[in-house]
């Protein structure tokens, strides 16, 4: 999402009109003889200061001037806008509150709407996101990047058919827009056809768009038996002086990635490591130390004791958790072919939940004091919260996997607010699964896997946890092991069904045969039956992730 302002936007400031509220309680000063400037003008005046300290990042400044005109013109749809803007990547709630008020007070205004909907997709919450962009798109439908954000939200919504559309109308509009077909392109290889999206990727290339995240995205359609032509294009590419760090990063996962199905382990581990040079690597384990703590100490047996009765008794969720690449979205696959089961996807509403209930660090309460506080009634209104985002997704299936794979930090909210709900924690062999992240480009938020020791180090703590919540929850996890998935596939399988109150049905067997959209890095492999060669598989690199090794510790040995 850009955190942008619409084109031309001092000129829209002379001619926006303003929206007048409610006069101000306390009384107005009396008019003076000579004329000065309107309210209107001297809040555009202000608002037009608000813009330039925006664009000089003085964001507490702008943020001041744009409160300023709000005290007194209450609901002024663009100082509500700027705060939105202001807001995003810092609390994206609060953003959407700017943003929803501006839209309430200008709903013709595409740009607010584009906005509102950028933001909604950027939480996680699909549709309202379609519906907002919806209507962007018909308030100005040449407005391209609206035609893109919607096909992203339809995407995310496991509505990739509606996607392509979308995206069709942005590429109609300016033919080579890079996310338009970047974004077309990833849409049909959730959608399995891999095909289609390599030719997309390819014109790409040719007609040089988006060339770097082309050539990563290209790589992924595919496992490479012998080296393909784009390996040599790729590592030209890498040659040239003029890449910027994104494009080093994407084009050194692309090699590497080659390199790793040719069995060149050493080469395709230089360019894994070359290619997290170019990440910031922002992970703080001590502050993650501390909120492992946190939760430790706040979810003990006393509370969850308390808590008995909190919730809703509902038997859909399933919550599939555990560390990124430990089998999670094979599980979800697994359990999504039986037909009393939905895979949702990685949802947001439970952190989003959490979030806004006092279970982070620098909350404004004390961390897990809404928490420990909270009533039997507040407990129904957030589980039926929750319930309703859920059931947005299906609202048949008696069971609806929510594969969130953080959502392990979680789990104990999630036995306060769902008692009956089914947890399945997926774990691998800690080597493999810390490997497997480092390789892989995982999206924004995981900033712990750039760095092989900080890997190691964030692993540790995630175990941690995970033992405590085996220990204050016993029998309410069922631990789900990548190795015996693999060892034992229809036997595991029977188990996971069984965990689920269901009976067994053989569509889970064939899981790689479900139709629909597969939205995360594992797309490729989740379309193809169980295979082992990913068991094991660190032993191929050698002392090259010794750092990983050594931070693992003991775990390394389990």
């Amino acid at each position: 999402m850009n955190n942008r302002l619409p084109p031309a936007w001092a000129k829209h400031l002379k001619t926006q009109p303003s929206v007048r509220a409610a006069p101000p309680k306390v009384p107005l000063p009396k008019a003076k003889t000579q004329a000065g400037p309107s309210r209107a003008q001297a809040d555009d005046m202000l608002l037009r200061q608000a813009l330039e300290l925006q664009k000089a990042e003085r964001l507490p400044e702008a943020e001041e001037l744009c409160h300023r005109v709000l005290a007194r013109t209450p609901e002024h749809p663009l100082a509500l806008y700027i705060l939105g803007t202001l807001g995003l990547g810092f609390d994206d709630e609060l953003a959407i509150e700017y943003f929803s008020r501006a839209a309430a007070q200008a709903p013709n205004n595409p740009y607010y709407q584009l906005s509102l909907g950028e933001a909604w997709l950027k939480v996680g919450d699909y549709p309202p996101a379609v519906r907002h962009l919806q209507r962007a798109c018909e308030l100005k439908p040449d407005l391209v990047e609206a035609h893109c954000s919607l096909g992203q939200a339809y995407g995310k919504f496991d509505k990739g058919e509606l996607a392509l559309p979308a995206y069709d109308k942005a590429l109609e509009i300016e033919r080579d827009h890079s996310l338009a077909r970047i974004g077309a392109a990833r849409t049909l290889i959730n959608l399995g056809r891999m095909d289609e999206a390599a030719i997309y990727l390819k014109e790409n290339i040719a007609r040089r768009v988006a060339v770097a995240d082309s050539y990563s995205v290209l790589v992924g359609t595919r496992k490479f038996s012998s080296e393909p032509p784009e390996l040599a294009s790729i590592l030209d590419e890498l040659g040239s002086s003029a890449i910027s760090a994104h494009e080093a990063h994407e084009l050194n996962f692309a090699a590497g990635k080659v390199f790793n199905d040719l069995r060149h382990y050493d080469k395709a581990m230089d360019h894994f490591l070359r290619a997290r040079t170019f990440k910031v690597r922002d992970f703080d384990i001590d502050s993650h130390r501390k909120r492992i703590d946190a939760l430790i100490e706040l979810f003990d047996p006393k509370l969850l004791a308390a808590k008995v009765g909190c919730g809703d008794p509902s038997e859909a969720p399933v919550f599939v958790v555990g560390m990124p690449r430990s089998g999670t979205t094979l599980t979800e696959q697994i359990c999504s072919s039986h037909p009393d089961v939905h895979g949702a996807g990685e949802l947001t509403k439970l952190g989003r939940i959490a979030a806004a209930n006092g279970l982070k660090l620098g909350s404004a309460d004390a961390f897990g004091q809404p928490i420990r506080s909270l009533t039997m009634q507040q407990s129904h209104a957030l589980a039926k919260d929750y319930l309703a985002n859920l059931a947005l997704y299906t609202s048949t299936a008696p069971r609806i996997v929510d594969k969130m794979p953080h959502n392990f930090e979680l789990i104990g909210l999630i036995a306060i607010l769902f008692p009956n709900a089914r947890i399945i924690h997926c774990r691998r062999d800690a080597i493999d699964n810390c490997v497997s992240c480092f390789i892989s480009s995982l999206q924004q938020g995981h900033s712990y896997s750039y760095d092989l020791k900080s890997l190691g180090l964030y692993y540790r703590e995630y175990d941690r946890l995970m033992r405590h919540w085996q220990a204050v929850l016993p029998g309410r996890i069922f631990e789900n092991r990548y190795e015996d998935l693999i060892s034992d596939q229809e036997g595991q399988s029977r188990r996971l069904i069984g965990h689920l109150g269901l009976t067994w049905d053989d569509a889970c067997l064939r899981f790689f045969e479900k139709e629909g959209s597969v939205r995360t890095l594992s797309r490729w492999q989740v379309r193809q039956p169980i295979y082992t060669s990913s068991v094991q598989r660190w032993k191929n690199y050698g002392n090259k992730i010794q750092p990983l090794i050594d931070a693992l510790g003991d775990l390394a040995a389990t």
